[in-house]
């Protein structure tokens, strides 16, 4: 268990960093989607903040389990905002990205708490 909590927080993390650093460089395609679900755009860096310090704690995490599962967690939290914030205005194609990395955050919880 402990290897496959490694990878899926390793690959997690490089996702959530990703998405981060794209909501600090104001990625023209990042700003559109924040756009329909009603963000504003001197915010959404704030929100990339977020995600760097979610992808920094689960690989620290890596290395000391409680700031994993704090990551993870954080990253739940982060990610079922991002779900309902794309239901409220019905957005739908925009569902699956948040949906998956919410799902990659409980992935990750669980195999970090199972290897324990």
């Amino acid at each position: 268990m402990l290897v496959a909590s490694i990878v899926v927080s390793a690959l997690l993390a490089f996702a959530v960093g990703g998405s981060g650093f794209n909501k600090l460089i104001k990625h023209e395609t990042v700003m559109k989607a924040m756009d329909v679900v009603r963000v504003s755009r001197d915010r959404v860096w704030m929100l990339g903040v977020v995600e760097i310090a979610a992808a920094l704690g689960l690989v620290a995490g890596i290395f000391w389990w409680p700031i994993g599962v704090a990551a993870a967690i954080g990253v739940i939290v982060y990610f079922m905002g991002a779900v309902v914030a794309h239901l409220r205005v019905s957005d739908t194609q925009g569902l699956g990205a948040p949906a998956v990395l919410l799902l990659a955050g409980v992935a990750s919880l669980v195999l970090r708490l199972l290897s324990v």
